[in-house]
């Protein structure tokens, strides 16, 4: 039978993901904070619910994608979607949060007779757009597999593990972005210094071992010096305290990140919170003013 979805959170991503829920001919019922942004889905026949308890009474799966732990903390206990969903339902978060408290909500919501995926996910909005995210999931694979038709319709879904796997798997990936994103930073900004075109030399790297979704899509921002998000700073900036959190309760130190999050952290600090990862650049200019490249101006989040 074809499952009632219910999603929770219509952001920038979430609203894409929505989306592609309703197009793949899933009933779709949908709940935000703020009524607007749900607006557009009634194009695609989705039900605009009045409260989050509404939205998740008959669902079969229901979907979240919002900041941080705090809010699907809300959204469970303070807003009554733990006790208004039926037994049986699947609460799969794919908001980005600590592993430790997607395994506190898995447990508080066994109790209840519910069942749990954290499924964090990464591509960006360009991603959710397509329908192709890469979707992190963690909790029991009768769950998972259940759930996987839903999942599909916004992108790769892929079991890791255990409750909390799944976001385990998206703090390795935001280390290697971040850290990616500083080194491609790096790489530009002394292509342009030693006298060399920064558009030639990404292109010229293409297909080498430095090939890879940083090195195309956010090059091409550096390029363009479009610092319009995307992925904004302050959200990344959340997720590397996230790993370096979680680093510490592993014993492990990761110098590379705590690099990479202490330049982000000046970002923010100068009002550029905003702005898309990719503006670590414009930290790495700061500190080796004059140098810049390109002559194009900054396009900012509000261009």
């Amino acid at each position: 039978m074809t499952p009632n979805v219910t999603f929770l959170g219509i952001g920038r991503m979430g609203l894409c993901m929505a989306t592609n829920i309703a197009r793949a001919g899933f009933p779709l019922t949908v709940w935000n904070r703020t009524s607007g942004k749900t607006d557009s889905l009634v194009t695609h026949h989705a039900t605009i619910a009045e409260s989050a308890a509404e939205a998740v009474a008959g669902a079969d799966i229901v979907c979240t994608s919002v900041t941080d732990a705090n809010a699907v903390r809300e959204i469970l206990f303070e807003h009554g979607v733990a006790d208004a969903m039926k037994p049986g339902t699947i609460f799969c978060d794919m908001s980005s949060i600590a592993p430790q408290a997607e395994q506190e909500f898995d447990t508080a919501l066994t109790k209840l007779g519910i069942r749990h995926l954290d499924a964090p996910v990464s591509g960006g909005t360009q991603g959710a757009e397509l329908g192709s995210l890469a979707i992190m999931v963690g909790g029991e694979k009768d769950t998972f597999v259940e759930a996987t038709p839903v999942l599909a319709s916004m992108g790769r879904p892929f079991r890791v593990g255990p409750c909390g796997a799944g976001q385990l798997t998206k703090l390795c990936n935001q280390v290697i972005v971040a850290i990616s994103i500083a080194g491609l930073s790096e790489a530009m900004l002394l292509a342009e210094a030693g006298g060399a075109n920064p558009e030639s030399v990404r292109d010229a790297l293409r297909g080498g071992f430095a090939e890879s979704r940083v090195l195309q899509e956010h090059g091409n921002r550096i390029i363009e010096r479009n610092w319009g998000p995307g992925a904004q700073i302050s959200n990344t900036l959340k997720d590397l305290d996230t790993v370096l959190r979680t680093a510490k309760e592993c014993g492990l130190d990761l110098p590379f990140l705590n690099l990479a999050r202490d330049l982000y952290s000046s970002l923010s600090a100068r009002g550029l919170a905003e702005y898309d990862q990719t503006a670590l650049l414009l930290e790495l200019e700061h500190r080796n003013a004059p140098h810049r490249i390109g002559d194009k101006p900054d396009s900012g989040p509000g261009a």
